[in-house]
């Protein structure tokens, strides 16, 4: 009988994985879906008040959200592809049509282009527009992975024994071993991230600065967990995903110092 030195308790349990949150027969409701279901809906909410907040129209909130999830669902699987090339030439159809095989880098291009696409489209003013979609996307980014834990799909970490550790036995991509919960760190630097945002988008008058910020505390955050994921090294001992936040990093911090020049020379030439 075990002792009470000897239980490890953790508050995260192989029962807290529900791949599908509904199963009625042949009817499967998978937990990922509903998660991003939710995640589309409360950020489009969320981007209407802004939009409404920058007196934009807010019915431009759906082709953006729609245009935002659309493209980083496109990029996310597109990226994975060519990441397992080999996994989808065995089957392209499970590989396609599953709930896991989501990449972050992926979706974040794939709705980038589709944002500026509606932007494009509809001759909007660039920078106050992807300050608002900025705000949104750590929002929607956490609710999601919201999902990824439920689901159990593969996106955990490394083995560990800390007491909140815990193992998927009956995930999409099951595991036995007790490892890093990431989705839930994600999600937890994800809403704080969005809390930053929001605190800031009235204190940052000059547009483009709160897309900055996001990039650079998005690009930290995933840099940070992904020491405690299971991606493989590709350069200097670091994963593709981490050179890619050291360049979302890179991004925000020189469009932060190329805006706030370009801003500076704009107000002195007007003084004078």
């Amino acid at each position: 009988m075990p002792t009470p030195s000897t239980i490890c308790w953790s508050p995260l349990r192989p029962s807290d994985v529900y791949p599908f949150l509904v199963e009625i027969g042949p009817l499967r409701i998978p937990s990922f879906g509903v998660m991003v279901t939710c995640g589309f809906l409360i950020s489009l909410f969320v981007l209407r008040r802004e939009l409404i907040r920058k007196a934009f129209d807010p019915a431009l909130a759906e082709s953006l959200a729609v245009a935002a999830m659309v493209g980083g669902m496109i990029g996310a699987k597109v990226y994975f592809i060519f990441e397992a090339l080999s996994y989808f030439v065995e089957d392209p159809i499970h590989i396609i049509f599953s709930g896991a095989g989501f990449t972050f880098y992926g979706g974040l291009i794939g709705g980038a282009v589709g944002v500026f696409y509606v932007i494009y489209r509809r001759q909007l003013p660039v920078l106050p527009i992807t300050d608002a979609v900025a705000l949104i996307l750590p929002l929607g980014y956490a609710i999601g992975r919201i999902g990824c834990q439920l689901a159990g799909d593969g996106d955990y970490g490394t083995p560990t024994d800390l007491p909140w550790g815990m193992a998927y036995p009956i995930g999409i991509v099951p595991t036995l071993d007790r490892v890093h919960p990431t989705p839930v760190y994600e999600t937890l630097q994800s809403l704080a991230i969005f809390g930053i945002l929001l605190k800031l988008r009235n204190t940052l008058i000059q547009p483009g600065q709160l897309l900055c910020i996001s990039l650079i505390l998005t690009g930290i955050a995933r840099f940070w967990v992904e020491f405690f994921r299971i991606n493989p090294d590709v350069l200097w001992g670091l994963s593709d995903a981490q050179i890619f936040s050291i360049l979302m990093v890179l991004s925000g911090g020189a469009g932060w110092v190329i805006g706030k020049s370009t801003n500076q020379r704009i107000t002195k030439s007007l003084n004078h």
